[in-house]
């Protein structure tokens, strides 16, 4: 102990030491002189500040995946419903002949937004020259796909007034630049399942206009879905006068199963309801799993940097034992020493905490444009539209998963304290002078 921290403790104990008051202005002086960096004690220094870039690397990191992971849930979703239906209603008792009516009577079940009858079927689309892909033809009606604002919103070049006459259909921007196809273009379609003949069924060809050119930013669905005009699908699939299915959009996609009952109601007929989760079950619950994991696995960075508080603590205890003898000489209590070196590490943990918290949250509002600086200065295409579903890195930060993982870090941190700080108060004021 130097001069002056001993004159500053000899001055300061006898009030400090009268009043007892836990976290009192005295132990809270003394935990910020043992956190200041001394020559002599540099090694300790290093530590203590291992831990906090530690706490500040692991809470960041935790911040920032878990908000990259639901951007990517939340743009998912968004996307995958803004193209499909958050409910399909299949019939049980025949045909779906009726369609236009239940899909007013649905309209009507409070909680419903729009619902739209479909056709659907697999073809062949080919463009200029000799590219060719395969598609999914929708078959919706025109003032439905209006209302598809995921669509009607999104449209890269052309209108849907030629969609609306019945003469054109509109397909993703993908598919056209992989067909050679524009705008006032042709699309030809052959479907398998074409005219019944003596000889068998004879595959439907058939070359529609390009009305409409649309981007939704899924590179999945802007390279395979053609929309058609619901008469003209129900023509070219051989379903005239009926649909497949009636797809219903919702106000709240998370609560689709209260909609089941009044949907049911609504029906007055035999129908069968799946919903969005039921169709992508697979795909969201492997989302959630991976979400899990990673949460669990980067705790372990702020676990591995609590650890060093502890051994960064147990070193200060030791070098600071005449110091504590000192000061239980002074009147201190085993409870205010303890509280001394907690408030020290938890100092550490508290800032750390704090420091990453500012990390997390400033990279997650730049993330895209981090994203282009990296691909601009490594010259690679980072999170390839190609290969991805999306066209861009999202991050959403989401309040509670932000609070948990603050509480996390600060509840390792004032954990990791406890030990050190309790071997603190239980050091004889004795044996810590008998050599000194």
């Amino acid at each position: 102990m130097t001069a002056a921290t001993e004159e500053q403790l000899k001055t300061a104990a006898p009030s400090a030491m009268a009043s007892s008051r836990p976290f009192s202005a005295f132990e809270r002086m003394v935990a910020w002189r043992y956190l200041r960096s001394r020559r002599k004690e540099a090694f300790i220094s290093v530590i203590a500040g291992f831990s906090f870039i530690g706490i500040m690397l692991g809470v960041a990191t935790l911040i920032i995946v878990m908000a990259v992971m639901n951007g990517f849930r939340t743009e998912l979703i968004s996307r995958i419903l803004g193209i499909n239906g958050h409910v399909i209603v299949q019939p049980l008792d025949g045909p779906l002949t009726d369609y236009a009516d239940l899909a007013a009577k649905f309209s009507t079940v409070p909680g419903v937004r729009l619902a739209i009858p479909t056709v659907e079927g697999q073809v062949l689309a080919q463009g200029v020259g000799d590219a060719s892909t395969g598609a999914l033809v929708r078959g919706v009606r025109p003032d439905d796909l209006m209302k598809m604002k995921s669509i009607s919103d999104h449209i890269e070049s052309g209108d849907l007034v030629g969609f609306a006459s019945g003469t054109g259909v509109a397909i993703g921007s993908r598919m056209a630049e992989q067909l050679g196809i524009r705008v006032g273009g042709t699309i030809t379609l052959t479907s398998p399942n074409g005219d019944v003949t003596p000889l068998g069924m004879n595959p439907r060809v058939k070359a529609y206009t390009v009305s409409a050119i649309f981007e939704i930013g899924m590179s999945e669905y802007d390279a395979t879905i053609i929309f058609m005009p619901l008469e003209e699908a129900q023509l070219y699939f051989n379903a005239e006068g009926l649909v497949q299915s009636i797809e219903l959009f919702v106000d709240d996609p998370d609560s689709v199963d209260s909609l089941r009952q009044p949907l049911e109601e609504a029906a007055g007929r035999q129908i069968f309801i799946t919903d969005w989760r039921d169709r992508n079950k697979t795909f969201f619950s492997a989302l959630a799993v991976e979400r899990n994991v990673m949460f669990m696995i980067l705790t372990l960075i702020v676990l591995v940097a609590a650890l060093n508080i502890v051994s960064g603590l147990i070193m200060l205890v030791k070098d600071k034992g005449s110091d504590i003898a000192i000061l239980r000489t002074m009147g201190a209590t085993s409870g205010a020493v303890m509280r001394i070196f907690f408030m020290t590490g938890a100092a550490i943990g508290v800032a750390g905490t704090i420091a990453g918290v500012v990390l997390g949250v400033l990279v997650c509002l730049n993330v895209e444009s981090i994203r282009q600086f990296f691909s601009w200065l490594s010259g690679a295409t980072l999170f390839d539209p190609e290969l991805y579903f999306l066209s861009q890195l999202p991050a959403d930060m989401n309040a509670d998963e932000t609070i948990a993982v603050i509480v996390m870090a600060l509840a390792l941190s004032f954990l990791a304290t406890i030990f050190p700080a309790w071997r603190a108060s239980r050091l004889d004021p004795v044996q810590a002078l008998r050599y000194e």
